[in-house]
Formats: C-alpha cells, structure tokens, sequence
C-alpha cells in the first residue's frame, strides 16, 4: 500500500459500516487518506472498527438510493475517489424482496455514477461487482470477458450494474473499474446467514449447522485482505496504467464444495463435524469460480492467503469475539 498516494485522498467508501467497507476503511485510514463514509446504518455495536476509527471518518447516514445525498455529498466534499460497495448483498433476502435489492443495487450504482459525472472532481471509481454477475455460465472458470446473464433477483441486480457501470464509462468517459470477487470471508462479518460465520458460529456455540444447499455447490473464497489489497491497488494504479473501463476478477483460484468447506472448518477448529443437509437452496447457482489471470499479469496482485491460513485467522477471530 502506497501511503503516500493515499495521504490526504479525499475517499468516499459506500456501505463503510458493512463487511467489506469497514475493513476497507481500516487500511484507508492507516494510509492517511481522508475517508468519507455513507451507509444506512452508523455507529453499529458490530463492527471491526474502534471508536477512534469511527470518529475519524466523516460520517453520513443515508442511502445511495437519495440522488440528491449521493450528488451533494461528493461534489461538496470534492471527493477524488470512490469506492461503491453499498448493496443488497445478501441472496436470500433479494430473492424475498426483489424490488428492495432493485432499487439499492441498481439504481444505487446509477445514482454513484451519476453524481461522479456531474460533479467532475472524482478521478477513480471502484465498482464492487460479483462473480454472480456472470450468472450460470457452461465454461468454467468465468473470465471477464464472458457475457453477464443473470436470473435471479441478486444476480441480475449485480449483472444490470455491472453493464451500467461499463456503460458510463463507454459513453461518459467516468473513471470507472469494476471488480469480481468470489466469495468473500475472514473476520468482521458478522452476517450469519453466509456458511463461513454460520459455520464457525455453529461449532463454538455446539449447535447444528444447517447447510441450505446440497453441499455439492461449488465457490471461490476469497480472504478480506486479499480483496481489500485488490481494492487499494487497483485505485493506487487507475491513472498511471490507465484502467478505466477495464474490469477484474479477484480469486484465490481453488474452489470448494460447501460440503468439503464446512468439514475444513470444523477440522481447523479441532471439532467434530455437526450439520444437517436440507437441499433447499433452489435458485443459486451451483458452479461458479473465477480466473485471476488478468489482475496478476496487469499488476501483480495475488491471493496472499490460502484457504487454510485465512480460515485460521477467522476463527481465531470469531472465538474472541463471541466469547464475549
């Protein structure tokens, strides 16, 4: 992480109380940078970051889903650098309330865009996509050139996004990158409806996992740091190797079965295995995994992390914070 470059950046990070927002703005604010946070909640009792930290970055409350907020925030603050991870993230509660994940995932990013647009102070804007934008492909790995076909309310709402964010590029010259992550993990999540923490969550409170799937699907998963350092450079690098438009898978290039997950956990936890298989999960897609080649030959990021090191780390975690 180049801390210079990050000195002094005024940074607008969506969803910066969330998963992956609050660890971005973690090592934002380490580097320096002057972080601006917007999200629909704030100050929340779960989170990763310290009061400190909390006090230090510049905090709105509201959704992206207010143009005017949205607009406003960034070309009063004269922003330089975006980060737009606010979504409806979760893929059971889309398909309960598509219209909901709709108007946050899609219009959300069209009101980011927008703004950054109009306001033309914004040199960089990273786009958090998903690998769930490909939609159900017959080619494995998916590679970023594949055509983005989704079918279910989060899918299609990460595919229609994903194609906007393209489009305001193409058509408005918007300094857009957008990235693709697998299935992102590690400590701080505390959505226990996702199999990483439901599991570990599981084991510590000697509970029953219940595994919604078949427990053949099969993921990426992507350790946070490994996502975040993708983040960080891609920004730190947008400009000098002129990225905009381009889009990027962030893996660790080994896909697991949820079953073959869930048994490593338990493993590194020391635990005998204990869950239940209900096969329920009917809309998800079943395969899907990503190819890398392209962040690692244009700049060399790699997944730090294996699966067994991150899961370590992770549960290490979860033991402090939920003994607790």
């Amino acid at each position: 992480m180049d801390t210079q470059f990050w000195k002094g950046k005024k940074v607008l990070v969506t969803g910066y109380e969330g998963f992956v927002g609050s660890w971005l703005c973690l090592f934002l604010l380490k580097a320096g940078a002057e972080v601006f946070g917007l999200d629909i909640k704030t100050h929340r009792k779960q989170t990763i970051l310290s009061p400190d930290q909390l006090s230090r970055i510049k905090i709105t409350k509201g959704s992206v889903e207010n143009f005017r907020l949205v607009f406003d925030l960034i070309r009063t603050n004269k922003i330089e650098i975006v980060f737009h991870l606010a979504a409806k993230s979760i893929v059971g509660d889309c398909l309960k309330n598509p219209l909901r994940a709709l108007k946050t995932n899609v219009s959300g990013t069209v009101n980011i865009l927008e703004s950054c647009r109009r306001a033309q102070c914004v040199k960089t804007v990273v786009i958090a996509s998903s690998d769930k934008a490909y939609g159900e492909q017959k080619k494995l790995p998916y590679k970023e050139d594949m055509a983005l076909c989704g079918n279910h309310p989060y899918d299609v709402s990460k595919s229609c996004s994903d194609l906007i964010a393209q489009m305001y590029y193409h058509t408005y010259g918007v300094p857009v990158v957008i990235t693709r992550c697998g299935n992102i993990y590690g400590p701080g999540d505390f959505n226990f409806s996702r199999i990483v923490p439901d599991t570990i969550k599981s084991l510590i409170e000697k509970k029953q996992l219940i595994i919604r799937s078949d427990g053949k699907f099969t993921r990426d998963y992507i350790y946070i740091k490994d996502v975040i350092f993708g983040y960080i450079i891609l920004a730190e690098k947008m400009e000098k190797l002129n990225l905009a438009g381009e889009v990027f898978n962030l893996s660790s290039e080994r896909p697991i079965s949820v079953l073959n997950l869930v048994k490593t956990i338990y493993t590194l936890s020391g635990e005998k295995s204990n869950y239940i298989i209900t096969g329920e999960a009917k809309t998800e897609i079943k395969h899907q995994y990503l190819d890398a080649t392209k962040i690692k030959k244009i700049l060399g990021w790699n997944a730090k992390y294996d699966l067994s090191s991150g899961l370590k780390e992770t549960i290490e975690w979860y033991k402090n914070v939920l003994s607790k």
